[in-house]
């Protein structure tokens, strides 16, 4: 919704009082709205803080659903439930690297929990989708970054080569595995992820 000149001075001249009783009122209603707000005007944590205790929170609870969960069919929505802290993370704080950083841990403790039964196609489908997406925000990142994320990308690139069945899934859907280097993601790599997704893959 765009504001209009007119809506913007009318709510410039309500009074204080009635500006803080629209802003409660409104922070009542967007939750994410009212944390991002506490975070960035009182909270004594950094991101850097959130990011470090999301990452303690990821580990065990991808070890919590897998122990619950015995087939890859209940696994998946256990997964897609942690993701949400991921999200609600970065909406809070705008945490650019924790957004990678914590993505890939998610891929890796998975990769590392997954159960033994089931198919396993929607969950790697899942799984890559989420590291191209990774390759993708880290080519946005200050690449002083990069160095930080040399090492999950690797333990991530490892444990799919150590898979043969999913080594050949990632190259089927157009990863190649030589990308998972901050420093080899290829500059059009969004453009990439695009023309893959048109072409029918990563479904």
């Amino acid at each position: 919704m765009e504001y209009s000149k007119e809506f913007k001075e009318a709510i410039s001249n309500f009074t204080s009082q009635e500006k803080d009783k629209l802003i409660i009122r409104l922070l009542k209603k967007d939750r994410i709205l009212s944390h991002r707000l506490y975070f960035e005007l009182i909270d004594p944590e950094t991101a850097d803080d959130k990011r470090n205790q999301l990452e303690t929170i990821i580990k065990e609870e991808v070890a919590a659903v897998a122990k619950k969960y015995g087939r890859t069919k209940y696994f998946l929505p256990g997964i897609r439930r942690i993701s949400a802290k991921i999200t609600e993370h970065v909406k809070i704080t705008t945490d650019k690297f924790g957004e990678v950083s914590l993505a890939l841990l998610l891929v890796s403790e998975t990769f590392k929990n997954q159960p033994k039964l089931g198919d396993h196609y929607k969950l790697h489908i899942y799984l890559l989708n989420k590291i191209f997406r990774s390759l993708v925000l880290t080519k946005k990142l200050d690449p002083d970054y990069f160095l930080d994320l040399r090492e999950i990308f690797e333990t991530v690139q490892e444990q799919i080569t150590d898979n043969k069945v999913l080594e050949e899934l990632s190259l089927h859907n157009g990863l190649f595995l030589s990308w998972l280097e901050p420093y080899h993601i290829p500059d059009d790599i969004d453009q990439i992820l695009k023309a893959t997704k048109a072409d029918g893959l990563l479904k």
